[in-house]
């Protein structure tokens, strides 16, 4: 039997830390044929909701993308800054210690060397366990397929236990004249084989509740089942740092051109908020059916440090068209909702042809001390693009054809990094980021951003950070900081203003806002936590009272307000309470304002896992809807909006059958006490509560 070492260095002395390092320099290549720290399992929901106690807009993009890391560990050894830097786990300071310690020592023989590290602490390290990994040697595709990291297969199911008005037949005295097409279960399929550094492989197919099983049409790339993704993608042989071919996405600089998979939003992360990862090609294993490329993609080390990626993309795309007297047909809508339950989401299924041809040239300044790099993307459709006539479209793209080219680059001195990304599209708009990040000594680290979208700045593949939905239409400032006087205690805040120089949807002029946020977190042990936060948010919408002719805008106000208290015995149980207020005012208007409160419990057994919820909600109506984070399955993700009056209760069992086989059970439902029909439309079900129930598989080879 192995025997596990771990040293602790939080005793240490600052004036003995060399002497800590040099006894790990000799016990390390000792430690190298001693078993490795556990890689511990994660809860990515939990995760992203210390990351984001207020959820984004965009959480499943950035749940699938922590998700990837979490599949695919990287090689602390062959890392990036920018690579680390993705986590959203350590600092400036703690980057920079990290390379240079890296740099001095050479390559790391063992995980328990990063307690040598200065400026890394135990909370730290765990923190990031669940994310890396160490090789000291190349591996070959042979002996990689031999010993996979990740080899799995996995099928998911569940369906809403009430029916609702799209399963019902068809009513002589509704105004409804269709009914959803399939069946009332969704269905899910993931299939996915992987070496971390090496190879990936896998398959994942997805059909939504009232969407047909079995629908083929080659032409629009509809095969078999609603939804189908394919990725292959080898990695790091020789010059050839990455070859995809299937579905992928890209993010490059700041995520001005193509800024996809891990892009924050603003939340309690106040400094990564502002800067973003060049992490390069990733295979695309969401089910979240847009914003991802289909075709081929690679990158070659062309000369030392300096890699070239050249990506072509061919697929369908959802489209809203019409007949047009001057084309054949136009465009007016791209959705993205994946949902194709009745003849009209059918017909809209995948008709417009998306072609792309892209390049992205990376150069990486030696010692790690920065890059620069450019990007150029051209975009192609079989059909014109026209936006509906009104005001607010007045800039947006028109057209078949669209070429973005932008510069970004990224430099660090001593513990500050600055960063900045330019871009131009074909219409002559553009867009603009520059800032910094920078640790300030051990305790402080800041963060100053700021960015400009013109009203005319057109970006398909771009997610770059900002108030609005999309790069466009905005001017803004940002500004973060943490502050951490102890090992016990945290505070962190950011302030964001913006404007909007053009009209927006509901908004018929010029608008500003700013919104602010507040966050402290106290740690006392390895076992409790507790945060609070207050988050607030001022913008201006259209006022109801004001004339069509002659409209004016009134301030909409936003509140959100949370205490968390965490209790965990690891490998036995965890304690969860949350109290969250969340309220709305328009004006002189009185206002919408609403609450809930959380407990929630999970319990460890030997093969058992045992997890529930308990909720009560009061809120005046959907306006001051509340959204609170639920555990959910492996690959499920859950952040259902609690409104009106009423409880919500879960309960999920996860069952460890043998080494190589779990099945997970999820039952939840949500009362209500004030209302008699649940939705509208085909959703509507007739009564107060909604139950779901799901099961899930999971055979790991």
């Amino acid at each position: 039997m192995k025997t596990t070492y771990a040293f602790d260095l939080q005793g240490f002395p600052t004036g003995y830390s060399l002497w800590a390092a040099a006894l790990l320099g000799i016990c390390i290549p000792f430690l190298a044929f001693a078993q490795e720290p556990p890689r511990p399992e994660i809860d990515i929901n939990q995760f992203i909701a210390e990351l984001f106690p207020v959820p984004p807009d965009d959480s499943e993009d950035l749940y699938e993308a922590l998700l990837q890391l979490y599949a695919s560990p990287l090689d602390l050894n062959t890392a990036t800054p920018d690579d680390l830097a993705a986590t959203f786990i350590l600092s400036e300071e703690q980057l920079r210690s990290f390379f240079d310690y890296r740099a001095k020592t050479g390559a790391l023989l063992s995980l328990y060397e990063l307690q040598a590290v200065p400026g890394f602490d135990i909370y730290t390290i765990r923190r990031l366990l669940p994310f890396i990994t160490i090789s000291t040697k190349a591996v070959s595709i042979q002996d990689a397929l031999k010993n996979p990291g990740q080899h799995f297969l996995m099928v998911r199911s569940g369906r809403l236990m009430e029916r609702q008005k799209g399963f019902a037949p068809l009513d002589s005295n509704s105004n409804a004249t269709t009914r959803y097409q399939g069946p009332p279960f969704n269905g899910y399929i993931r299939y996915r084989n992987a070496r971390s550094g090496a190879y990936s492989f896998g398959i994942t197919l997805e059909k939504d509740a009232g969407e047909e099983i079995w629908h083929w049409n080659a032409r629009r790339q509809i095969l078999g089942i609603d939804y189908t993704s394919f990725h292959a993608q080898i990695l790091n042989r020789g010059r050839l740092k990455s070859l995809i071919i299937g579905d992928f996405q890209m993010q490059a600089g700041q995520g001005m051109i193509t800024g996809a998979g891990f892009s924050l939003g603003k939340g309690s992360e106040v400094i990564r908020t502002a800067y973003r990862s060049t992490t390069g090609l990733k295979p695309y294993t969401s089910a979240t059916e847009a914003n991802f490329f289909r075709g081929i993609a690679a990158t070659w080390r062309i000369i030392p440090r300096t890699d070239l990626t050249i990506l072509i993309s061919k697929t369908k795309r959802d489209a809203t068209q019409e007949a047009d007297s001057i084309h054949s047909s136009i465009t007016t809508s791209l959705p993205i909702t994946g949902y194709h339950r009745t003849p009209s989401e059918i017909e809209k299924h995948n008709v417009l042809r998306e072609q792309i041809a892209g390049l992205h040239l990376l150069h990486r300044l030696a010692s790690q001390k920065g890059q620069v790099g450019l990007t150029m993307l051209h975009t192609g459709y079989d059909s014109f693009i026209q936006k509906r006539d009104l005001p607010y479209n007045r800039y947006e793209f028109s057209g078949r054809q669209n070429l973005i080219a932008g510069l970004h680059g990224d430099y660090r001195w001593q513990n500050i990094r600055f960063f900045a990304e330019t871009a131009i599209s074909k219409s002559g708009g553009t867009g603009a980021i520059g800032g910094l990040i920078a640790s300030v000594g051990r305790k402080v680290d800041v963060s100053v951003m700021a960015r400009h979208y013109a009203r005319h700045f057109h970006t398909f593949y771009g997610n770059p950070i900002g108030e609005g939905t999309r790069p466009i239409n905005e001017r803004g400032a940002y500004a973060g900081m943490r502050w951490s006087p102890s090992r016990k205690w945290q505070w962190s805040a950011y302030f964001d203003y913006f404007r909007f120089p053009w009209l927006k949807y509901q908004v018929d002029k010029p608008s500003r806002g700013f919104d602010y946020f507040l966050h402290l977190l106290w740690k006392p042990s390895k076992r409790l936590s507790a945060y609070g936060l207050f988050h607030e948010k001022h913008k201006q919408v259209n006022d109801p009272a004001a004339e069509v002719v002659n409209p004016s805008l009134i301030r909409s106000i936003k509140r959100t307000a949370m205490f968390n208290i965490d209790y965990e015995i690891p490998l036995r149980c965890a304690f969860r309470t949350r109290l969250q207020y969340g309220g709305l005012k328009n004006g002189h208007s009185k206002g919408s304002n609403g609450f809930t409160i959380v407990q929630d419990v999970s319990w460890h057994l030997k093969k058992v896992e045992i997890s529930g919820r308990l909720a009560f909600f009061k809120t005046d109506d959907y306006d001051s809807r509340q959204y609170v984070y639920e555990k959910d399955m492996l690959y499920a993700f859950s952040i259902p909006a609690y409104y009106d009056t009423g409880t919500r209760h879960y309960l999920m069992l996860r069952y460890t059958i043998a080494k190589q086989l779990k099945i997970w059970l999820r039952w939840s439902q949500t009362r209500y006490s004030d209302i008699e029909k649940i939705s509208s439309g085909l959703n509507e079900i007739n009564g107060n509560k909604r139950s779901e129930a799901k099961v899930q598989v999971m055979y790991q080879f």
